[in-house]
């Protein structure tokens, strides 16, 4: 059906609008510009330019560090320490190697996050701290008068538009909200080092397949609100949000 934009056209299909061009190139569904040949989500490529982060450009200071094997290759991320899905990262990070992590404490869902992530960041290990907090939910002690960068790290997050934990960061700048398996963790590790190398590739192949992978279930829970924390319980949701 024809509407009255000159060459876009209406379809109604499964209860849905759709809009596309007169030969049927391209495709705005549910709010995105699709290529319809490639099937390609150009909304979400031009979305992941616009959301990467420098690596170099990320407060690091803010964080704290943890070193598996070598240490090559980088990963920073925001995590809150009662987000299941922040966990359920760290338990898929205990299995990729040669990586430092770069952790960003970012307690956005209650008060609690607050405290734990303030004893988190006054322990004397922050790194052992946090990972027997995470792996083997043991609390580090209640944290004194030590001066942690919280504020400072939701402020910040919040500023590049980061709403949901755990969100990824590698070292392309390539962000990536909800946790992975390990495997597809050390191929985006992999994938990234090498892009962001002196005449690394731009977008490597397995980005556009990762993003097709999460572009293709558009309603599939992916976070969880303070003030909704059932949707944080579906077997699809990665990540979780704040209001």
């Amino acid at each position: 059906m024809r509407t009255p934009r000159p060459g876009i056209y209406e379809v109604f299909a499964k209860g849905d609008i759709i809009y596309n061009d007169e030969k049927v190139n391209y495709v705005i569904a549910e709010g995105r510009l699709v290529d319809a040949k490639t099937r390609t989500d150009l909304t979400a490529e031009r979305l992941r330019k616009l959301q990467a982060i420098p690596f170099d450009s990320l407060p690091l200071q803010q964080s704290f560090k943890v070193v598996r094997g070598n240490g090559k290759r980088k990963l920073a991320y925001f995590t809150d320490p009662n987000c299941p899905y922040c966990k359920r990262l760290e338990q898929e990070l205990a299995n990729v190697k040669d990586v430092t992590l770069h952790v960003f404490l970012f307690p956005i869902l209650s008060n609690d996050s607050l405290e734990k992530s303030r004893a988190v960041w006054c322990s004397k290990d922050r790194a052992k701290a946090w990972t027997d907090l995470m792996l083997k939910d043991i609390a580090p002690k209640p944290a004194g008068n030590c001066a942690a960068p919280l504020e400072q790290v939701v402020r910040y997050g919040q500023d590049k538009g980061i709403r949901g934990t755990p969100t990824l960061i590698f070292a392309d700048g390539s962000r990536v909200p909800g946790t992975l398996p390990a495997a597809d963790l050390n191929k985006l590790l992999d994938d990234a080092a090498q892009s962001a190398r002196p005449g690394g590739r731009e977008d490597p192949p397995w980005n556009a397949k990762l993003r097709s992978s999460r572009n293709s279930r558009p309603s599939t829970p992916r976070s969880c609100s303070t003030a909704a924390t059932a949707s944080c319980s579906g077997p699809e949701t990665r990540s979780c949000r704040s209001p």
